[in-house]
């Protein structure tokens, strides 16, 4: 394949690769495009392709910011303790967290994973301070981590097994004519699927998504060896359901997935169940998962809204619209979810059950 620089459609690309060699994974499709879509762009904004929640209101990014000196104040105010930030956008979410932290002593070293020259970029004009990173591996190793991903999962390739007629096999893409289509692969599949879905009607779908799975696994991994806590905060289901949840996203509209690879947004609902077994099998400790609507205003949301009114009442439509894109269950409140980790020694964070 060529690099995600070449000019070459992607789309002409993965066609011809079909054609040569047969039907490709979903993961490689979905892979390629989200390389090529986030390496040639900023998607973020008005102006960009889909619009996150430090990018609705700052109130997002103040209440984790509070809550990551909460966590650190109760572990015991480590000197040496860094901010980690998976896939941060333009950056906002980070100022906006370390500006709301800094009130409390919260002054930690930070580090982006970030593989986008654009949006690094950007990033360093939010926070110059921010260190970068291509994945997990060159963090540091012997300090306490505070990891925010915020909207970073749900980007991340998934596979889909689909049950046929002669058993579970990989969903792929394939052609017909010169549209992409869904097709079923030879080989057996039935030891990858969970043993209570195994007699599932046929037709039935169900997606994994191994990147999502090794970050989670590296991440849990660093908060019981070194100490720390994460929040995972993105839309999808607590518990594994049946269906096909990709989607692509252009210009602020959906479109078919197949319609122009490499130029839209590509993303499928995260299913945090997995997740959190994945991190107590390296044994850190799962605070929960819960809607972040219901994370939001425990947190303080409502009172933040108000005083942010209070001092610009003017403003007071628009803080409270943008509150309710965050919380109300018919918007962002109940699809997305946060998920909360944290390390030996650290406590249980606000907004989870037992905290």
């Amino acid at each position: 394949m060529p690099s995600n620089g070449s000019s070459e459609d992607l789309g002409a690309i993965f066609r011809r690769l079909i054609r040569n060699t047969g039907p490709i994974s979903l993961t490689q499709f979905m892979g390629e495009s989200n390389a090529r879509y986030y390496s040639s762009r900023d998607p973020l904004g008005t102006g960009g392709d889909f619009v996150t929640a430090p990018e609705i209101s700052q109130m997002f990014g103040e209440l984790i910011g509070l809550w990551a000196a909460d966590m650190w104040i109760q572990a015991g105010r480590d000197d040496y303790v860094q901010y980690v930030e998976l896939g941060p956008g333009r950056g906002t979410l980070a100022k906006d967290v370390l500006r709301a932290g800094a009130k409390y002593g919260f002054a930690p070293q930070v580090h982006f994973i970030e593989s986008s020259t654009t949006l690094r970029q950007e990033q360093a004009k939010a926070v110059p301070q921010a260190h970068f990173h291509h994945d997990l591996s060159t963090l540091p190793t012997d300090v306490p981590l505070v990891f925010v991903a915020n909207e970073f999962l749900d980007a991340l390739p998934v596979r889909q097994l689909v049950k046929a007629g002669a058993g579970w096999r990989e969903r792929k893409v394939g052609l017909e004519g010169e549209a992409f289509v869904f097709v079923a692969g030879e080989q057996p599949m039935d030891a990858a699927v969970p043993a209570n879905w195994l007699d599932a009607p046929e037709g039935t779908i169900l997606e994994t998504c191994p990147g999502a799975a090794a970050t989670v696994y590296e991440v849990a991994g660093r908060l019981t060896q070194q100490g720390g806590a994460a929040l995972f905060i993105d839309y999808g289901h607590a518990r594994l359901q049946a269906g096909s949840t990709l989607q692509a996203v252009r210009a602020h509209r959906k479109i078919d997935p197949f319609e122009a690879p490499g130029e839209a947004d590509l993303t499928a609902l995260v299913e945090f169940e997995t997740l959190a077994r994945i991190a107590e099998s390296r044994d850190a400790r799962h605070l929960g998962t819960v809607e972040q609507g219901a994370w939001l205003k425990a947190l303080g949301i409502e009172a933040r809204a108000q005083a942010l009114a209070a001092r610009a009442p003017h403003y007071a439509s628009e803080i409270h619209e943008a509150m309710q894109r965050l919380v109300a269950p018919e918007q962002m409140g109940r699809l997305f979810k946060v998920m909360g980790l944290a390390g030996l020694g650290w406590p249980g964070g606000a907004g989870f059950s037992g905290d």
